[in-house]
């Protein structure tokens, strides 16, 4: 059952992302970088970027690992994985909120350290005890989700590359996820 609701929030969650592209509204910063890279360029030396300057999925799973851990989470790695096609597009990160100490406050402390480390927090919303912030970071939309207050206790990271490459990738993942759903 909690993995059946873990799916559906994430499915949620993937949507919600693939759709909160740079089209106005509350965004900040503009469009994303309109260079011809792709996306799923390899990292070249330590530093976590690709060549042209922008994020890599490695850099941002480190991150999120580095941030979520050091707050007192663990991965529950029965989270829903990333769809092949949106690998190097796309990063999921549950936190097993069973077993963390005090998982709001490993939320906020998770969501603190990101945006130290430049994830420029750009929307928040709450309703019956569940938080979600939208943050950003070069062409990277990041949902951090917190739904930890009530019987069911979920604490989401999923982030995605919201460039243009990635854009075909991310629909095709979402058009063969609502083929599998109807």
């Amino acid at each position: 059952m909690r993995k059946a609701m873990v799916a559906a929030a994430a499915a949620g969650v993937v949507l919600l992302v693939a759709g909160c592209g740079s089209e106005g509204g509350a965004d900040k910063g503009g469009s994303a970088s309109g260079g011809s890279s792709s996306a799923g360029s390899s990292t070249t030396g330590g530093s976590g970027g690709s060549s042209d300057g922008r994020l890599t999925v490695a850099a941002v799973t480190k991150e999120l690992t580095d941030a979520a851990t050091g707050a007192g989470f663990t991965q529950d790695s029965s989270g829903d994985p990333v769809p092949a096609e949106a690998k190097e597009c796309m990063v999921s990160w549950t936190a097993d909120a069973e077993k963390a100490k005090d998982p709001a406050k490993s939320y906020t402390d998770t969501v603190a350290t990101l945006t130290k480390g430049g994830w420029n927090e750009e929307r928040s919303s709450g309703q019956g005890g569940s938080v979600i912030k939208s943050l950003k970071k070069s062409s990277w939309q990041l949902q951090a989700s917190n739904h930890s207050a009530g019987p069911l206790k979920l604490v989401m990271f999923v982030a995605v590359d919201s460039g243009p490459d990635c854009a075909a990738a991310l629909a095709e993942a979402n058009a063969k996820a609502g083929a599998k759903t109807s």
